[in-house]
């Protein structure tokens, strides 16, 4: 399991949020077992390496503590291709469910490495393009239920052409305010492209609450680091996370 360190700065408060429903009642499909959610890389109760569950456990309660216990959307994005984000995005989905009083919401946005299908339980036709490219689709279309209890995902779709307009759109707007703002007891993790190397990671970065931006140790430079934090911009920074 790969190990990772946390540092963390600068990060949005969101305004209070009272009286929405909570996700107690959530359905419950077919639970992936131990050596799924080994294969897969997730985090879990039952995780052998203690150190890891620990950690991913500690950016929870930073990223919980920034926010003042209000829930938030995170976006999580890698200083370069192949950093490791989209392992990060999952476990954080993953550890925010584990304690049973939240649920969490994994979106797909990485249009060069989508991975977000592999969690799904069941068919997923349909993902975050098609909703966004097609007026008559509602939100629920495009979330489905996966192996890990309380964790919902939403997989990239199939119409990621001129994916740059989408996420920009208002009905991208739309979709993000209505998935927070539905439960309070929801976060909503959105794995990204690399800031560095997308415009789509750009546009998003303008749309969630915070940032976590990973870094791959030993793989970039530090005017890299420095280059990607001038891009998210301080104010939505939450932090780094170091990758082994």
């Amino acid at each position: 399991m790969t190990e990772t360190k946390t540092i963390y700065q600068n990060i949005q408060n969101s305004p209070s949020r009272d009286q929405r429903p909570r996700i107690e009642d959530m359905g419950v499909v077919e639970r992936f077992n131990f050596e799924k959610l080994e294969t897969l890389k997730i985090v879990h109760a039952g995780t052998p390496s203690r150190e890891t569950l620990n950690i991913f456990r500690e950016l929870r309660t930073q990223l919980i503590q920034r926010e003042h216990k209000q829930n938030f959307v995170c976006m999580v994005s890698s200083v370069c291709f192949g950093g490791g984000a989209s392992y990060i995005a999952r476990n954080l989905a993953s550890i925010f469910a584990l304690d049973k009083s939240k649920t969490s919401l994994l979106i797909d946005t990485n249009l060069y490495a989508a991975t977000v299908d592999e969690l799904i339980v069941g068919e997923a036709n349909l993902g975050l393009t098609d909703y966004l490219a097609d007026s008559k689709m509602n939100i629920q279309d495009v979330v489905y239920a996966t192996g890990i209890p309380r964790v919902r995902a939403t997989p990239l779709g199939s119409n990621s052409d001129g994916a740059a307009e989408y996420f920009s759109s208002e009905k991208m707007q739309h979709f993000i305010s209505e998935l927070k703002s539905r439960y309070s007891d929801r976060y909503i993790f959105i794995d990204a492209p690399t800031v560095r190397n997308s415009s789509e990671a750009r546009i998003l970065a303008e749309l969630v609450d915070m940032v976590v931006l990973v870094v791959p140790h030993g793989k970039v430079t530090l005017d890299e680091i420095n280059g990607s934090i001038d891009i998210i911009g301080k104010n939505k920074l939450a932090g780094l996370v170091y990758n082994n």
